[in-house]
């Protein structure tokens, strides 16, 4: 079964064609990063604007790219939320105007589950369940513990500023550029990561692994305004251990939470890192590292994967494509026909 899969949640125009949920035909991605360096993030009406212009070009390299035309298409998906909702619209209209013209099923997938697919695309092996997931990107964050396709339970979610996003407004405290992930990382190389002990949040309720990384963005806030008003600049080596000590408590709030959800969840056959914040190399060598040590004590099995490329880290067609196959596997019945999805109605805050 292939599926052409859209995603304009944000500022990526992506297409992709995905051969049932695992073999990757083609995935093209436009992104928008260049052009909203400029201000320094995401502006909604620009966004819309680019995917409006990028989306028929986009779809047809996708077919061009799969060797496919329309007609060998199965089925459409789409993402139609959460995201900007002027981004979502173009992705949505798009794939709803392909799929009536054309009599094809039509797929609506979040966009947070697309990215919990995305560990899924170009496996040697089908994953096994149960699996303990971490979704980690910049407008959200899950701990998911799936014990099959699309039976799923949120043990932990952010109750604030999801990770990627704490990276980008940090970044903009120490002047660097948009996006911030990618830049803290590099500079974070050449820093400390113990040179500044930043807080992690704490919850009451002794169930839930959530997230928060307000606090520690604001505790950054506070020690540059500290070092202002002593009026000592701050050097490029002290820059540097910022960054490193920054991204050592967000590494460690995030992995913390899913080693407690192991430990609580003894069945669990698979470990999963996804999402865009997933292509950081420090917290995927942290997380290993912890997860080496786990089986060692406890002389349980189990595997840790992360997507396959790093294309689908961020968002991207192809964790579309991918989830709608097994969303499809899951409920045959309900897309066997077009149906339209509404990216205002269904849209999820």
């Amino acid at each position: 079964m292939k599926i052409l899969g859209i995603e304009s949640s944000c500022d990526e125009t992506s297409v992709a064609v995905v051969e049932n949920g695992f073999k990757v035909l083609s995935n093209v991605i436009f992104s928008q990063a260049a052009m909203h360096a400029k201000t320094g993030g995401v502006v909604p009406e620009v966004a819309a604007r680019e995917h409006t212009e990028q989306i028929l070009p986009v779809i047809q390299k996708a077919l061009k790219d799969a060797k496919c035309k329309i007609e060998n298409i199965d089925a459409i998906a789409v993402a139609y939320g959460p995201g900007l909702i002027s981004s979502l619209l173009v992705g949505v209209t798009a794939a709803n105007v392909m799929a009536m013209v054309h009599n094809k099923p039509l797929i609506g997938v979040r966009h947070i589950l697309g990215h919990v697919y995305a560990p899924f695309l170009e496996v040697k092996s089908a994953p096994q369940f149960p699996i303990l997931t971490l979704s980690v990107s910049g407008g959200h964050n899950e701990l998911y513990l799936l014990r099959g396709h699309f039976e799923y339970s949120i043990l932990g979610e952010t109750v604030d500023d999801a990770a990627g996003e704490a990276f980008d407004k940090v970044a903009r405290m120490l002047g660097l550029p948009y996006p911030g992930g990618p830049v803290i990382e590099a500079l974070a190389k050449k820093g400390n990561p113990e040179a500044h002990p930043f807080p992690k949040a704490r919850f009451d309720d002794p169930e839930r692994l959530d997230f928060s990384f307000s606090g520690l963005k604001t505790a950054l806030q506070y020690f540059l305004e500290k070092r202002a008003k002593s009026r000592k600049k701050v050097t490029p080596k002290e820059k540097a251990d910022i960054a490193a000590s920054f991204q050592h408590a967000v590494t460690e709030a995030l992995t913390e939470n899913l080693m407690e959800a192991l430990k609580r969840n003894k069945d669990v056959k698979e470990v999963h890192l996804t999402g865009g914040v997933s292509a950081n190399m420090y917290l995927r060598g942290v997380l290993e590292k912890k997860l080496k040590m786990f089986q060692k004590e406890t002389g349980r099995k189990f595997t840790f994967r992360v997507p396959a490329k790093l294309s689908y880290c961020t968002d991207n067609g192809a964790m579309i494509a991918g989830a709608a196959f097994f969303q499809h596997k899951s409920d045959p019945k309900k897309y066997r026909e077009w149906k339209f999805v509404d990216a205002v109605a269904e849209f999820d805050m």
